[in-house]
């Protein structure tokens, strides 16, 4: 029997529908939904344990986000045909959710949380990403898992001027500003998203605008939660805390840690020990009755006070942990073709934050194929972050990449992506990696700038460099705050936003922001805009001393890349049977070369570092392209001797026929020792026989007419 659905729905503000339903499938999960738009449908189930483990003191969430290639009416490309590890679009989606949803469960619940939602069926104009945050909260609304929800994410792009919420893939394509907005129904909770240089007010609006659209979203959760009867959230007590032991802990050692942090150090590490010898004296000072089972509440309480001790340090003396003002950019230097065999490399470093970065200029060859469910193309811009764990003095296992640092490298590729030169001015394939050496906050924007002049260096022709900037942010629930510019990890931790910008002169080109405070009102959002943008001027100033624009040329050891195109019946041609010829081309001359049929026409692709390599290729493939023209003059090749001539190739793949009596002005009895194979020899091309489209080539009329013999005198 069928069971019968519940089912709710919400309007974009253009009038599109989006419904969703519960009561039909996965019913045995605590929560699941199916959120559907047009013909794009995502399943999302959440799952909770009865009680926290044993020691755990945080939030173990895990978000998984999977796309199904039958959704798409697709099979997988790969080697099983089947759905293998999340793709990076995947993990992005991911973060999305998690970003969102996280910082809404209670604080004090443990107990282990997966959240799993799916596309089950695509559709060609609308993005899953944009509809996924809402799936997942719905499925944890409607369930018994405690939640501080609902919670929603909408994408606001600009279209041609225009706002417009959740818009079609392909007008989404052609926007400005692009941005993924979550939120509850009163604030914003996260902002991720790319824009092409565009002004600080421009962006504020956008945000507001998707605020809207959350609200409406929120909103029809509460309304399918209502129809279900109310939902009654599970009873829970995962922390057992001694009052008593909390305020002896604050009470001697809230100064000590005040004054530590006060030092204003800008060595994180000897900040660390001074933090840590205050927790050690306290220590001491119990006895180990005292002691005894209670060293987990005491670290938990003393953080408790380094959280506020740090924040009532900055709100009141306005000075940061370093010591430097709250705009103040910690220092900067950078350098450029650090590495001499990479095409193109920077160091750059500010405090204690690090970046070395590479550039490689790659061929069509080595462009990264892409096999998703709803795309499948050729990326030819590539960034890739590594976060080792030496970076800040950690042991870490070497074990692939992160979510984390996936997603701190699409940032940074987004944000570069912006000033990138069009195919016709760059024809490479490009890959970035940042390595980051040292890390004390901010390593994606380190990212963002050594990228930005290690393309310069390599010799790529972007359009701008690019800067980015962390903002922080501090309040005190009366009203106080302060805006941090370039924030320490430090600060990033016990802070209530952290908040990445990147641009450009001209304005943004990126942005991330993660909210840990209930609210972030507009003005102060335009203040740290403004603040973010200060300092990212300050920091190009700083990168444009030592490099200023991209280099003239590229590095000699760099490959060259020459482009032509060639009527389509060529393709052929230049290939050969089995690849033979374009194979003989590339092992005779020592290049790679690519052919491929675009709009009708074939577009040829020669690389090699050595331009008299690329010389010889060129001449080959022009050779076969060329169409022979009756009256011109060529270097041949001897390819047959025939009783009655020779058969030349005067042009790769053309043959013509030079006839014993186009050889020579005398006449020629025979064809021996006249030539031999492989001779060259210089013919013209006098006949193309119109039927057979056979060529008829001549020597003789290059030689100019034989004098002629003057008559014997007659003897007198």
């Amino acid at each position: 029997m069928q069971h019968k659905a519940t089912t709710v729905s919400t309007l974009l503000p253009d009038g599109r529908e989006i419904t969703i339903e519960t009561g039909r499938l996965a019913k045995q999960a605590h929560g699941s939904v199916i959120v559907r738009q047009g013909n794009c449908m995502l399943l999302a189930t959440v799952v909770s344990s009865e009680n926290a483990k044993e020691g755990v003191d945080f939030l173990p969430l895990t978000v998984d986000y999977q796309e199904k290639f039958a959704s798409a009416g697709r099979i997988p490309g790969s080697f099983f045909r089947r759905e293998a590890r999340p793709t990076e679009q995947e993990i992005l989606i991911c973060r999305l959710i998690d970003r969102a949803l996280r910082p809404i469960f209670p604080s004090d619940y443990h107990a282990d949380i997966q959240i799993q939602v799916f596309l089950i069926s695509a559709d060609k104009d609308v993005a899953p990403d944009s509809l996924a945050g809402l799936a997942a909260s719905a499925a944890v609304t409607i369930s018994d898992i405690p939640f501080n929800g609902p919670v929603s994410e909408v994408r606001v792009c600009r279209v041609d001027g225009e706002f417009i919420i959740n818009p079609k893939i392909e007008a989404g394509d052609r926007s400005d500003i692009d941005l993924i907005v979550a939120g509850t129904a009163k604030d914003i909770l996260m902002v991720e998203g790319e824009c092409h240089e565009v002004q600080e007010r421009d962006m504020a609006e956008a945000i507001r605008i998707a605020h809207e659209a959350i609200k409406a979203q929120c909103a029809a959760q509460l309304e399918l939660a209502e129809k279900l009867g109310g939902v009654k959230k599970r009873d829970y007590n995962h922390e057992v805390h001694d009052e008593e032991l909390r305020e002896r802990v604050t009470r001697e050692t809230y100064d000590k840690v005040y004054a530590v942090a006060r030092r204003c150090n800008p060595n994180k590490h000897e900040r660390k020990v001074g933090f840590k010898q205050v927790l050690e004296e306290f220590m001491a000072s119990m006895s180990d009755e005292e002691r005894a089972g209670k060293e987990t509440l005491i670290k938990k309480y003393f953080h408790d006070v380094e959280y506020d001790a740090m924040r009532d340090m900055i709100l009141k003396e306005r000075i940061r942990l370093d010591g430097r003002g709250l705009t103040d950019i910690r220092p900067i230097w950078s350098e450029v073709n650090y590495l001499p065999s990479a095409h193109g490399s920077s160091v750059f470093t500010r405090g204690e934050t690090q970046s070395l970065t590479t550039v490689t200029l790659g061929t069509k060859l080595d462009e990264q194929i892409v096999d998703q469910a709803m795309y499948q193309g050729t990326n030819k811009f590539m960034l890739h972050y590594n976060f080792p764990g030496f970076s800040t003095g950690e042991v870490k296992p070497n074990r692939g990449q992160s979510r984390r640092e996936v997603g701190h490298g699409n940032l940074a590729l987004r944000s570069l992506r912006q000033v990138m030169p069009v195919e016709d001015v760059n024809p490479y394939t490009v890959r970035i990696v940042s390595d980051i050496l040292e890390s004390n906050g901010s390593s994606s924007m380190a990212t963002v700038c050594a990228g930005s002049m290690a393309l310069m260096d390599a010799g790529i022709k972007i359009t701008g460099a690019v800067s980015g900037i962390a903002m922080g942010l501090i309040t005190d629930g009366k009203g106080n705050f302060a805006v941090l510019s370039d924030i320490l990890g430090d600060e990033d931790h016990l802070g209530d936003m952290d908040f990445k910008v990147t641009g450009t002169q001209k304005g943004i080109c990126a942005c991330q922001m993660d909210l840990k405070v209930d609210g972030l009102p507009y003005d102060i959002l335009l203040q740290a805009l403004d603040q973010a943008r200060n300092g990212r001027l300050h920091i190009l100033n700083e990168m444009n001393k030592t490099i200023a624009e991209p280099a003239a040329d590229y590095k000699p050891h760099a490959p060259r890349i020459v482009k032509l195109r060639v009527p389509k019946d060529y393709i052929g041609a230049i290939i050969g049977p089995g690849g033979k010829i374009i194979q003989e081309i590339q092992r005779m001359t020592n290049t790679s070369i690519t052919i491929e049929e675009i709009n009708n026409e074939g577009h040829v692709e020669i690389a090699s570092p050595d331009k008299a390599c690329i010389d010889a290729a060129l001449a080959r493939i022009k050779g076969i392209v060329t169409e022979p023209e009756v009256g011109e003059v060529y270097e041949g090749k001897v390819k047959t001797i025939t009783t009655f001539g020779a058969f030349v190739e005067f042009l790769p793949g053309k043959d013509g026929l030079l006839h014993i009596s186009e050889i020579s002005n005398d006449r020629l009895a025979s064809m021996d020792g006249v030539f031999k194979e492989g001779e060259i020899v210089k013919v013209k091309l006098v006949e193309v026989d119109k039927k057979t489209g056979k060529y008829r080539l001549s020597r003789k009329v290059l030689l100019g007419n034989r004098p002629e013999r003057k008559a014997p005198e007659e003897n007198a």
